[in-house]
């Protein structure tokens, strides 16, 4: 006995060290994947602020720029699972990522990364602060936005507008402009994948109507009217495109972006020069002339010269050749019109080969992260191997141990313990055996109790429709001529259909009876004094027959119908208030 105890202790010994020693490896695997983590974020901070990724420009990285940040990122994505806590860490990373992936044209990556922000904020919203639920509330209705967008950019229609309607729905309860900022992007959306004016026309109007009443300020306002005036445009109804593009040039000049603390210069030199197309379309060329050297003067400004990107410019370029144009000058309109060549060329060249570039690092990070993953697991596979070997060889040979121990205690009682053993089975199953055939027995005897009265029932059956054919006969016995032959056809097909519906029914029946197997097993074991016409009955309310169906099927009238259900809810013990067809249904 003493050895027993000895060896119980020595166990529970080696299996508290291994749970430690698991306990301990799984702490420190968090806190590695948090320190490399910090690590890789301070590298890509340095490199590529989060406050400069909306003005994000693809064609102003190197290549080895491109690919550095992104592995980077990627490693950051797979040591998050492995970061025990740290909620906001995880969520801002999540967050990031998706917009990221978006930026830079990856719209499922950038799904996934939604998603997964969504799925996490939602299974540990009960950690965050008051204040942390308030900061994300910005992020969760733009995330909704940038999701539905996503949907749309890879063709998911169905669900981009689920997700659009969602998002609406969810920014209504908050008193900021994210509600009007969703309904305007829900418009953008019938705008640009479903070319639907009229619907986008709606939510944009819907949009500004809410935004001109409550933040007038806000530069939100401004792109919706944007919006407006570009659908106004396309239904040819410039003269009301242009009164809005004159209003947002000039609400472009004074409104600041709130992120940047500073003009859109992009949107305002947009803005002019939409107003001066529209305005030569409309033959105002002198308000277009002056309009057009605002433009000009704010391109050359040298405050903004750091702002104006090259689209801009090619933009204004444009306009100034439809403005040449119109004022006659032909020599000068040709030569803006190869400038404008010449820039655009340029820029498509610039966007081509901007894109080459990022689709090759694209793919080459796809690939190492591929490699990475792989070889990640390969090492947590061969370590976990190590780890159950060890714990297989501690477990085997304290199970071998133990079992010597149990052999030499219990080696001479085994025999008798068998003998013994085997006599209390013999016995038990000669009981079970005589049970069986007891129950078999039994179920005989009922089953043959409820054929003859399913018998009985069809010869009462049978004997009434004789009856009615013998009365049938009687009355054709006092007809004659065209009648009698009427009446000899109706006789005639009377037979003919009893004996097609006796052979109709017979053939329904198997097949109900093979379809309602398992029903029936159900009925039989808690109602084993229902007869096989009650039981069918059953099987036909539960299939919803009506009542003149099922009187038809067992040829009887209404009221014999009746008169059965009234039988069988007694059988099954029911109340007054209960209601048959819904028990049945739930048996």
């Amino acid at each position: 006995m003493r050895f027993l105890k000895l060896l119980r202790s020595l166990l529970f010994v080696i299996v508290l060290i291994s749970s430690n020693f698991n306990y301990a490896q799984t702490q420190i695997s968090s806190e590695a994947a948090l320190k490399k983590f910090n690590e890789l974020h301070i590298a890509i901070e340095a490199s590529f602020p989060q406050s400069e990724i909306r003005t994000f420009r693809r064609e102003s990285f190197s290549e080895e720029q491109l690919k550095t940040y992104l592995s980077q990122h990627f490693q950051q994505l797979d040591l998050i699972p492995y970061i025990k806590g740290h909620d906001t860490l995880k969520l801002n990373a999540y967050l990031h990522s998706a917009n990221w992936f978006r930026l830079i044209g990856l719209p499922k990556e950038s799904i996934n990364s939604y998603k997964a922000f969504f799925n996490y904020y939602g299974d540990n919203e009960q950690n965050l602060t008051e204040a942390e639920k308030i900061e994300y509330l910005k992020m969760r209705t733009f995330g909704y936005d940038m999701l539905a967008d996503n949907y749309a950019k890879v063709s998911y229609t169905d669900s981009a507008a689920i997700q659009h309607k969602f998002n609406i729905k969810f920014a209504k309860q908050f008193d900021k402009i994210s509600y009007p900022s969703s309904i305007n992007n829900y418009g953008l959306f019938f705008y640009l994948t479903k070319n639907d004016l009229e619907t986008a026309l709606i939510q944009f109007k819907k949009a500004y109507e809410i935004t001109q009443r409550k933040f007038p300020k806000h530069y939100l306002l401004g792109s919706i009217r944007d919006n407006i005036a570009d659908i106004y445009v396309e239904q040819n109804k410039i003269k009301e495109a242009n009164k809005l593009y004159y209003d947002n040039f000039e609400f472009y000049k004074y409104t600041i972006i709130d992120d940047f603390k500073s003009l859109d210069i992009t949107r305002l030199i947009s803005a002019g020069s939409q107003y001066v197309s529209t305005s030569l379309t409309l033959n105002n060329i002198d308000e277009a002339n002056k309009s057009f050297n605002e433009l000009e003067y704010i391109l050359n400004h040298p405050n903004y010269s750091s702002e104006v990107q090259s689209t801009s410019r090619l933009e204004v370029l444009k306009v100034k050749e439809l403005l040449y144009f119109k004022q006659n000058k032909l020599e000068e309109t040709y030569k803006i019109s190869k400038e404008v060549k010449n820039l655009a060329d340029s820029l498509n060249e610039l966007s081509a080969a901007t894109d080459q570039k990022w689709l090759s690092v694209v793919n080459s990070i796809v690939l190492d992260q591929v490699k990475l993953n792989f070889t990640m697991d390969r090492v947590q596979k061969e370590s976990k191997i190590k780890s159950q070997r060890l714990k297989l060889w501690i477990i085997t040979l304290s199970a071998i141990l133990v079992l010597l121990v149990l052999l030499s205690l219990f080696v001479r009682r085994y025999q008798n313990l068998i003998i013994a053993k085997n006599k209390q089975q013999l016995a038990e199953q000669s009981k079970a055996l005589i049970s069986i055939n007891n129950q078999q027995l039994q179920a005989e005897i009922k089953s043959k109790k409820r054929d003859l009265s399913d018998f009985a029932i069809n010869l009462s059956q049978n004997q009434e429709w004789a009856k009615a054919l013998a009365n049938k006969l009687d009355y054709l016995k006092t007809t004659n001529g065209r009648e009698r032959k009427m009446l000899l056809d109706d006789f005639e097909q009377d037979v003919l259909n009893k004996i097609k519906f006796d052979h109709d029914t017979k053939d329904f029946y198997e097949r109900l009876d093979k379809l309602s197997d398992s029903f029936y097993s159900v009925l039989h074991n808690k109602y084993p004094n229902l007869t096989k016409t009650e039981i069918r009955l059953c099987s036909l309310i539960r299939l919803k027959i009506d009542s003149h169906a099922i009187a038809n099927l067992q040829n009887i009238t209404l009221s014999s119908l009746n008169t059965s259900r009234y039988r069988l809810r007694k059988k099954l013990n029911l109340s007054e208030d209960d209601n048959l067809d819904e028990f049945i249904q739930f048996l």
